[in-house]
């Protein structure tokens, strides 16, 4: 595979948590690890010791311990992690309490807001008081449909301190799509914006909120966040976290729920207690591991999404694992994740505060006003760790930007990349064109986990085109159809050990049948990831593509992403989607593409693309027909909706529209004339 594009250096490797962790570990196995190979092995062999490791070394709080880490392993799903341990996540995200800044916010319009840990700390006390004057208790829901911006971390802070459980989604999701989700969770209460700003514009969503409030009848409060400033409507998050005086809140039962189904304007709620009565009387209410923390969801493309229900411990523990062992990140870093609160990596963004480091959020278009915009903020914020979407690298590459050039990123040590396959092409611009001494992690993994199965690790070499390394404590292996191991060859990504992280459930799914069905109906015992991949010879992970989104052709099994990747050679093309079209007794591939504003697409164009895949995949990815189009459907989170594409041109209906971010794209797939021929 050739030369690594990076490697740490050896003071680096030193001084680095991994390094500390591997220590502490070796103490408490009586082991040498020689290698990462040999540390992750321990870590799948000995669970309960090895998480209880992480327990210690990261510190978590939590008001009794358990005396077995781990219990009924042999059940995937099943396995009872951390019995009789209680705790609060939201206790952990705000141990620190002092003059650091906690969170910097931005928005499109340029708005910055920062606030401290101790100021963190009083108003999310202060709103679960207010919370609990309302009557929300242990497993209430609390839903959220809110740009990501301080209050909707702090909404969700002062929710999970109460052992409530939270779920969000971001304002650009329409009625239905918002309505699919919170309608199945039955939700207390309902934190909601007036609007937001996205490219350039000043967005109102009130008309949908309240829409989707009048068939929500398990809504008892709505509470208001004016984010651009133009609702009347009562109570305000402001008015509940800060607002002078006593009184008394209206009973859950009435109040703000019944006048908003009817359309009026809701009554004002009574102030708050001082802050210095808030801290004497609130607590955090301390929960068991496998207690219900978030309730995040799947895209929904084939019918309503799924309710995937995540435990506090088991979040907690994994993403503090993530931070601190393979990103390396620490109190004095400054993570800045480019997420909206409709992806889960927002939940793991937020969950960086139990680090200490300095969390920046963004909400709006990365493109607003250029494509520096969010280079922008690191520079200005002086971020040390960068997370974006490999579409947005792909976007910036062919945008022309060099982001080392216009920007100083010397305060930039990592830069994060999810949500699809990093490209070889995507690899290469981050190493010419942002910072040369970069540790480059490609992540994959997901809503079903809320976490990594592969990530990356800061002491190991980055090579092109590979996702570094498994997660400490997750068995992720490459299976053929036959439910055997392979290397160098593609298969099935499963996990064949339980990890704490895994869903505690799905909601209203008792008997876990519909949680059996997504993850473990193809081998017993061993979660199916849905991913086509490949281990490389360096341990490290190539993710093709979506296994139900394979092509077939001829019978050779070709994932998209072995297509999108040549794609990234192509100027002219902004954006593409690859499936796979029956015919003839046979499947012929498929791509559709974008262009640039005023490129033809003529059969010179359709040659060279033709051209690049037959030389750096293979004759058999060439497509059969190469298609303009407008634009790619994609899922709230900016997946490929290649499923929706394939249904259309089969003529077949789309599950549900309403999880897609523009559902009004898949018009141009339908009835086609060329692919009638």
């Amino acid at each position: 595979m050739g030369a690594p594009l990076w490697r740490p250096s050896a003071a680096r490797i030193a001084a680095s948590n991994m390094t500390r962790f591997t220590r502490q570990a070796e103490a408490a196995s009586g082991r040498t690890f020689a290698s990462y190979d040999d540390l992750h092995a321990w870590s799948i062999e000995e669970p309960g010791t090895f998480w209880s490791e992480v327990w210690k070394f990261t510190g978590v709080r939590a008001s009794s311990r358990a005396d077995v880490p781990v219990k009924t392993l042999e059940r995937f799903p099943g396995a009872s992690w951390f019995d009789g341990a209680r705790l609060n996540y939201a206790e952990n995200l705000l141990r620190f309490r002092d003059g650091q800044t906690a969170l910097v916010a931005y928005q499109e319009n340029g708005d910055r807001e920062e606030i401290t840990f101790a100021e963190l700390h009083r108003q999310s006390m202060a709103l679960a008081a207010r919370l609990s004057d309302w009557g929300i208790e242990s497993g209430d829901r609390v839903a959220g449909w809110l740009p990501n911006t301080i209050e909707a971390v702090v909404a969700m802070l002062a929710t999970a301190s109460l052992g409530a459980v939270w779920s969000s989604c971001s304002p650009d999701f329409g009625a239905e799509g918002a309505l699919d989700r919170f309608g199945q969770i039955e939700p207390r209460v309902l934190f909601a914006c007036d609007g937001y700003f996205y490219n350039g514009r000043r967005i109102d969503v009130r008309d949908k909120v309240r829409k989707v409030v009048r068939q929500v009848p398990s809504l008892k409060k709505v509470v208001w966040i004016p984010t651009i400033g133009v609702t009347e409507d009562r109570p305000t998050f402001r008015e509940l976290t800060e607002a002078p005086g006593a009184g008394t809140p209206g009973s859950p039962q009435t109040g703000n729920s019944a006048r908003l189904q009817s359309g009026t304007q809701a009554d004002p709620v009574p102030g708050t207690p001082s802050p210095g009565e808030l801290e004497s009387t609130a607590s955090f209410t301390q929960v068991d591991f496998n207690h219900p923390l978030y309730i995040l969801y799947s895209s929904g493309t084939t019918g309503k999404p799924k309710c995937i229900v995540h435990g506090v411990g088991g979040t907690l523990l994994q993403h503090l694992k993530e931070h601190q062992l393979h990103v390396d990140l620490r109190r004095d870093d400054r993570l800045f994740f480019f997420t909206t609160c409709g992806w889960m990596m927002w939940n793991w963004l937020v969950s960086a505060l139990a680090t200490g480091c300095t969390v920046v959020l963004y909400d709006g278009s990365p493109f607003h006003r250029g494509p520096g915009a969010l280079w922008n903020i690191v520079e200005r914020e002086g971020v040390t760790v960068l997370g974006v979407s490999a579409r947005y690298i792909s976007a910036i590459d062919k945008s022309g930007l060099k982001p080392g050039t216009s920007h100083d990123l010397s305060s930039l040590r990592a830069l994060l990349s999810t949500g699809s396959t990093l490209t070889h092409e995507g690899f290469r611009y981050v190493y010419r064109h942002v910072k040369p001494d970069l540790h480059l992690v490609s992540m994959t993994g997901g809503t079903d986990l809320v976490s990594c199965f592969v990530l990356g690790n800061p002491n190991l070499p980055v090579y092109e085109g590979e996702l570094q390394c498994r997660g400490l404590g997750m068995a992720v292996d490459v299976w053929n159809d036959a439910g055997r191991p392979v290397r160098g060859e593609k298969g099935e990504l499963v996990c064949t050990v339980p990890f704490p992280s895994c869903p505690i459930g799905f909601w209203r799914d008792p008997d876990d049948a519909k949680l059996r069905a997504a993850y473990f109906e193809k081998w017993p015992n061993v979660w199916a990831h849905g991913d086509f991949a490949e281990v490389t010879e360096h341990g490290g992970f190539i993710v093709h593509g979506r296994s139900d989104a394979v092509l077939n052709p001829g019978g050779v099994r070709i994932g998209t992403a072995e297509i999108y990747r040549q794609i990234e050679r192509i100027d002219e093309v902004v954006d593409a989607v690859c499936v796979g079209q029956d015919w003839d007794g046979d499947t012929r591939v498929v791509l559709f593409v974008v262009l640039r504003p005023g490129t033809p697409m003529d059969s010179g164009l359709a040659r060279r693309i033709a051209a690049e895949i037959h030389t750096h995949a293979s004759p058999r990815h060439v497509p059969r027909k190469i298609i303009a189009v407008p634009d790619i459907p994609r899922t709230m989170s900016g997946k490929i909706a290649e499923l929706a594409v394939r249904d259309v041109i089969h003529g077949r209906a789309v599950g549900n529209t309403a999880a897609l971010a523009n559902p009004e794209a898949l018009e141009a797939f339908a009835d086609i004339d060329e692919l009638k021929r």
